[in-house]
């Protein structure tokens, strides 16, 4: 039998637009292509779920109101999540999840939205959207290149550490030239499109946390990345 890697979805009813979805099926894909099962387990509010089941969480974007829908929530799962973040679980967050993954958002009406602390971030909501094509150079992951759209500024706390440095984009905000944020083996962004297809590093990367926290240390199968390579190079030419 197939050894599991149980995918936890945080919200996909609420926090899912410009394709998050496909996220989820590139780590599904990559962990069956390599011969494990993905098991991917949808947590929406109000939902019992045990934690300790994850082996990688994931949570996509959203508008205000899906954020504003989700909080509450989110902050009662605030100390399980944190553990596991703590614990070295991978995690992905995208835009409207990244953002409530720190200490919190204040929309641009004046409304705070308590985050859970994962990340030393605060966001600040702006009248300015930022959207476009994003570059992004990383330290780990190589370049990476997706798409954002968001009108939130996130600001990263001193000794935060960021994905990485915007070569074409806004990122976090307009001045700063960071995108996301890193907090052990979470990552936290502003890149839809979405992300991993585009950028099978930073995809293998949460699998291999992943995997070697369930069943011990071992490098990942190789794959051949020459379509997604492709598609991040044509990505990478668009204009902003």
């Amino acid at each position: 039998m197939s050894r599991e890697i149980t995918i936890v979805h945080l919200y996909p009813r609420e926090m899912n637009i410009y394709g998050d979805m496909g996220n989820i099926i590139t780590l599904v894909r990559r962990l069956e292509w390599r011969g494990y099962r993905a098991q991917v387990r949808s947590v929406e509010i109000g939902e019992k779920f045990d934690f300790d089941a994850a082996d990688l969480v994931f949570g996509g974007g959203g508008q205000d109101s899906g954020q504003q829908v989700v909080a509450e929530d989110l902050l009662k799962r605030g100390p399980a999540l944190r553990a596991l973040a703590v614990a070295g679980v991978p995690m992905l967050t995208i835009c409207g999840l990244y953002q409530l993954f720190g200490h919190g958002f204040k929309t641009v009406q004046g409304e705070n939205l308590p985050g859970i602390d994962v990340f030393n971030t605060t966001t600040i909501g702006g009248k300015v959207r930022m959207i476009g094509n994003i570059i992004v150079e990383t330290k780990d992951f190589g370049r990476l290149v997706g798409f954002e759209n968001h009108s939130g500024q996130t600001l990263l706390d001193d000794g935060q550490e960021s994905l990485g440095r915007v070569v074409k984009g806004y990122g976090n905000d307009p001045k700063s030239r960071r995108e996301g944020a890193m907090s052990n083996f979470a990552v936290g962004t502003y890149m839809h499109g979405p992300v991993l297809p585009k950028n099978p590093r930073l995809a293998d990367f949460l699998i291999a946390k992943a995997v070697e926290r369930r069943y011990g240390a071992g490098e990942l199968e190789p794959l051949d990345d020459t379509m997604e390579q492709a598609a991040a190079k044509v990505a990478s030419g668009r204009p902003q």
